[in-house]
């Protein structure tokens, strides 16, 4: 089958080098190249650096608006019987999609969590499944037909990132089924049920408190959820720290939220008596590390306190 692929973030990686060894890519659509880094370097985006290395000879378009006459009508004259959009960063205008098959892999079992951030939203309210969605795509948002889903598992101590790359390394078996459904004549089209859609709203940096007064589950789950961006920080002495990963542990305490009851093992009390244990963290102007190396380099006593939202006045070390 002769494919467009339009995407731009890692999350698409493992579905175009499936596609590209299963059929034929006729053109790459990615975003353009942006200023990243201490040098400010003009920087491909995944895909498209993927693309240079692995399709030299594929059509690689990088517009700035994909729904402008001219790349719009560029990218409708190539020969494609279906176009794939993974983390493409563009919205895809009726014009542009016009009697194309185009199906979108999408991170989360939809209608649950459409929008920017699925999987992040997914672990930090607590889900314990998620999967992938394939469906058409739609002039709102995710609202498309439903062509096929997969689940997976959120574990305990899973972070974003870790879950990421998991529902990534899922999406090339199952956007080949639906290719090969579309081959077949098989497709299968569920409309989504408007009643249990929810938002997954686009987070920033002002998402990276957490409130210790929560149940043990939340706490963590938040903790996890905003792995790696924007993470949680937290106030701790005189400075702020971010608590990049955690998981549930079996001790309750009886001590205030966020206290931390035991400093070898990083445990600390939340707002039903149970308690979770902080695995890494990261000290201001320094590399994430383990907790207990932070914890000896700073001898911390029981009875300690971590202080989340509202954050405390950050002050300069002594």
């Amino acid at each position: 089958m002769n494919i467009v692929f339009l995407g731009s973030g890692t999350f698409g990686l493992p579905t175009l080098r499936r596609l590209a060894q299963d059929h034929t890519i006729t053109a790459i659509i990615t975003q353009p190249d942006r200023k990243a880094g201490r040098g400010s370097k003009l920087t491909p985006t995944p895909i498209g650096q993927w693309a240079d290395e692995h399709l030299p000879n594929t059509p690689l378009i990088k517009p700035e608006n994909i729904n402008a006459d001219e790349p719009r009508e560029l990218i409708r004259s190539f020969d494609a019987r279906a176009w794939v959009v993974i983390a493409y960063g563009q919205y895809l205008g009726q014009k542009l999609i016009a009697d194309r098959f185009a199906i979108n892999l999408h991170a989360s079992l939809l209608p649950r969590w459409r929008g920017a951030s699925p999987i992040n939203s997914a672990i930090v309210a607590g889900d314990t499944t998620t999967g992938n969605s394939v469906i058409t795509i739609d002039k709102h948002m995710d609202a498309g037909a439903i062509l096929a889903q997969s689940t997976h598992p959120i574990e305990p101590d899973m972070t974003a990132a870790m879950l990421h790359d998991a529902l990534s390394n899922d999406g090339p078996d199952l956007i080949a089924k639906v290719l090969d459904d579309r081959l077949a004549g098989t497709e299968h089209y569920l409309t989504q049920d408007p009643s249990k859609v929810t938002i997954a709203s686009k987070m920033s940096k002002a998402d990276g408190i957490v409130d210790f007064n929560q149940p043990a589950h939340l706490v963590n789950a938040r903790i996890n959820g905003l792995n790696p961006w924007p993470s949680v920080t937290v106030g701790f002495r005189n400075e702020h720290i971010k608590i990049n990963h955690s998981k549930p542990a079996d001790q309750t305490s009886q001590e205030a939220p966020g206290t931390i009851i035991d400093p070898y093992f990083g445990l600390v009390s939340c707002g039903d008596t149970q308690t979770i244990q902080l695995l890494m963290v990261q000290p201001p102007n320094k590399r994430a590390m383990d907790w207990k190396a932070f914890a000896n380099g700073r001898s911390i006593k029981p009875g300690e306190q971590l202080i989340g939202s509202p954050l405390p006045t950050q002050t300069a070390s002594p």
